[in-house]
């Protein structure tokens, strides 16, 4: 496996269109704590971006020899409201942005049963171009159970159309997460977001779900015992043989510093799991490459 660091956490706690740190200092902090490349939100470098600021990235990047795990390309996706299905509509801005950072995968939204056809043929044009799609386990979404994510994965029916495994989401949502969830996902699983939620009935953080309601939670860093095990997700990650990026993809600014959540992070899954030191950027699913 691959450690990534992603823009989320350097992020605007209560804005995720605005950076909170620099791109330059950021990527600095993924460098410095041993991160192996960046998940990029549209925070940093979106679709909305310049050529100029794309490429002044990209420099960045290619100067600290840190990769793109994978892109997010505009804001609508991952706010997850009604909108963020339209990057399926157009798609090529986004895959033109993911070959900019040399990156073979694209976070996407879905929401209702008509994105299903859209996907499909986002799909196929970006494996005209050797990219991957992929849909984060998200409360309202598709995505949101496992029986609905395993359903839309075969629907969709694309090699380069997969799922973002995330437990947080799921055990918000009332899920499981071990290894029964991972072998179903598997021949799907193309990326990991590592988060970590405590529900609360009184918490000052809630989200949205269709099986749930509105729940209640408290955000927590990773290495919190009353959220995820995540010896039991490392131990079903590896049982399935994944080998590709886990990306820590979590908002703690209202409880720690970027830098500190970066690095106190990147020490905790160290003490849990042993990661690759040379990544390869166009890996697919299970850390292979990919023919489409």
């Amino acid at each position: 496996m691959k450690l990534s660091l992603s823009t989320r956490i350097a992020e605007s706690f209560s804005d995720k269109e605005k950076a909170a740190v620099p791109f330059e200092e950021f990527s600095q902090l993924a460098k410095d704590n041993g991160y192996h490349a960046i998940c990029m939100r549209a925070s940093a470098a979106g679709i909305q971006s310049s050529k100029e600021r794309i490429a002044e990235v990209r420099q960045i990047l290619d100067h600290l020899d840190l990769r793109v795990s994978m892109v997010t390309g505009d804001f609508a996706i991952p706010e997850n409201f009604e909108r963020g299905p339209g990057a399926l509509r157009n798609i090529t801005p986004y895959l033109d942005l993911a070959e900019a950072f040399t990156c073979g995968l694209m976070r996407i939204c879905m929401k209702k049963e008509e994105d299903i056809p859209w996907a499909q043929r986002a799909s196929d044009e970006a494996a005209e171009r050797g990219i991957r799609l992929a849909h984060q386990c998200h409360a309202a979404s598709l995505f949101e159970t496992i029986e609905g994510s395993v359903d839309v994965l075969r629907r969709v029916d694309r090699t380069n159309f997969g799922i973002i495994y995330e437990p947080a989401n799921l055990r918000m949502c009332g899920q499981t997460y071990g290894l029964e969830v991972l072998q179903a996902f598997e021949p799907y699983l193309f990326n990991v977001y590592l988060q970590n939620y405590m529900p609360n009935p009184e918490g000052k953080a809630n989200v949205e779900t269709w099986v749930r309601g509105v729940v209640h939670f408290d955000h927590i860093p990773l290495h919190d015992p009353r959220g995820v095990d995540w010896s039991e997700v490392f131990h079903a990650l590896e049982s399935v043989g994944y080998g590709g990026y886990v990306t820590v993809h979590q908002a703690l600014a209202e409880i720690m510093s970027p830098a500190e959540a970066a690095q106190v992070s990147a020490d905790y899954l160290r003490s849990l799991q042993k990661f690759d030191s040379y990544p390869d950027p166009l890996t697919g699913t299970m850390g292979r490459r990919i023919q489409f």
